[in-house]
């Protein structure tokens, strides 16, 4: 995963728990460039005592929502150095990511809540609303240079909201790939049957959900929900469902399995894909997972969006 803001938020955003801004006269004083890839210039030690939002443009788009998953762009500033510590302009990868407090900073909620797809926000960020102590600041420290009383300025493009479920045309699975199993409308595992295959040589995708997005391409990073389970109908050992947001990674950092079957599917589809050890993790499963060496598993994946 790319190493900008968006890697550190993966480990330390669901560490930080999170409401809508109003303009500020500190904010009016913050200078941003109108280049493709914009500059962030702030006063001297900038600071807020709670989280404030300038609109730069308004956008012409949906609301967005508590709750949303939304795809951002963003330069991100430190008031107290005037230094950017990250910027997914320049890397060309906007984040993705469900804007609520389970899973982002209070700030990200509380700035970009009420504010429309399309716009270009600032929101100044103070501590309370930011990392706050113990891990999550740790951590915000050693990899981004943030300190603990330390306000961040974000200016945020809002690319965009992404659909939070598979939507196109259902397609019959065939029956030598186990059913997927569906609680609360949401895909939870597999069922075997007696036509399934039991021990697949090679690595498939099945489509049972055929979206009308684009094609996702090989290397993407991609927004998806998904369950995996242990082939046929074994152990689920990892549901981002289950956890309550989707995830987003990049496809040349996961298994082959993921890397060489997703390319060419479309977004918005639901995707089986069928994994034997050798496109999955061979003999040496991850510590602590319910996966055993050699072990063939099962995904259910909802591709939600690709860039």
């Amino acid at each position: 995963m790319r190493r900008h803001l968006a890697l550190a938020l993966t480990s330390v955003l669901a560490l930080v728990l999170a409401g809508c801004g109003a303009g500020s006269d500190g904010l009016d004083d913050v200078k941003v460039s109108s280049a493709k890839s914009p500059s962030v210039t702030v006063p001297d030690d900038f600071t807020a005592s709670a989280t404030e939002t300038r609109v730069v443009k308004e956008g012409s788009g949906a609301e967005v929502k508590d709750g949303d998953t939304v795809k951002l762009n963003y330069v991100a500033v430190n008031g107290r150095t005037g230094k950017q510590f990250d910027n997914s302009f320049k890397a060309e990868r906007p984040l993705t990511t469900k804007l609520s407090t389970e899973s982002v900073l209070a700030g990200f909620v509380k700035g970009l809540t009420g504010q429309k797809v399309g716009s270009r926000v600032l929101v100044a960020i103070p501590p309370k609303d930011g990392f706050k102590d113990g891990q999550a600041q740790t951590q915000a420290e050693q990899t981004l240079g943030v300190k603990k009383d330390d306000t961040m300025v974000f200016l945020f493009d809002i690319v965009g909201k992404v659909g939070t479920e598979a939507k196109g045309t259902a397609e019959k699975l065939p029956s030598s790939v186990p059913s997927i199993v569906l609680k609360d409308g949401q895909p939870s595992g597999f069922k075997d049957g007696k036509d399934v295959t039991k021990d697949p040589k090679r690595a498939a995708a099945y489509v049972a959900i055929k979206g009308d997005g684009e094609k996702v391409k090989k290397g993407a990073e991609i927004t998806a929900q998904y369950v995996g389970q242990v082939y046929p109908d074994g152990k689920v050992f990892d549901s981002s469902w289950g956890r309550g947001a989707p995830a987003s990674f990049s496809l040349d950092q996961v298994i082959a399995c993921w890397k060489d079957e997703l390319p060419g599917q479309t977004i918005g589809s639901r995707v089986v894909l069928v994994c034997p050890a050798d496109s999955a993790y061979g003999d040496k499963p991850p510590a602590g997972s319910d996966i055993k060496a050699g072990d063939t598993l099962a995904f259910a994946i909802d591709i939600l969006d690709a860039s």
